[in-house]
């Protein structure tokens, strides 16, 4: 069984083969992850993804990771939380799904996502946590390839959140 933890951190520290960027529709950064991944990546990062054409709610795209520790970036879409009325989890777990999806095809052996949708998009940390460590859980069935899922919080009290959701769900390293 891979290894699936939570740590509090920056993403844009983690020595994984891949990072996932919670990432605006345009692909050209913004705030939070997106804009400490942009920033740190540098401007080549700009400039790979401003020819990809944006990307949806709920898939994903990939690019190198040019300064970064990871070798790639997949940039997927969340959505924005609006009470549960516009179909909001099942974009959240498409984001997980197409992530893993394109880090399978890269070749990819340890990944690191972050809170996807749970910053300004306002998606309820607990219920993004499970939608995330269960869809995780079970699409790596499908790609035994990935060894490792690292969910990278930003707060003690979402890494809480997430460490009692793995712990239910019994899975961890």
């Amino acid at each position: 069984m891979p290894c699936i933890e939570a740590i509090q951190g920056d993403i844009t520290n983690q020595e994984v083969d891949a990072i996932v960027n919670a990432a605006n529709t345009t692909l050209l950064g913004g705030g939070g992850v997106d804009g400490a991944i942009h920033r740190k990546a540098g401007s080549e990062l700009l400039a790979e993804c401003s020819t990809l054409g944006g990307c949806p709610t709920g898939q994903a795209k990939v690019t190198r990771g040019y300064n970064l520790p990871a070798k790639y970036v997949i940039h997927t879409v969340g959505p924005v939380w609006h009470g549960g009325t516009k179909n909001e989890e099942s974009r959240l777990r498409e984001c997980y799904e197409n992530s893993l999806r394109l880090a399978d095809e890269k070749g990819v052996k340890a990944i690191a996502f972050p809170s996807i949708s749970t910053g300004v998009y306002r998606f309820p940390i607990e219920k993004a946590s499970r939608i995330a460590v269960g869809t995780v859980r079970e699409r790596l069935k499908q790609y035994p390839q990935i060894e490792k899922v690292v969910f990278v919080c930003f707060s003690e009290a979402d890494l809480g959140i997430y460490r009692k959701v793995l712990e239910e769900s019994r899975v961890n390293c």
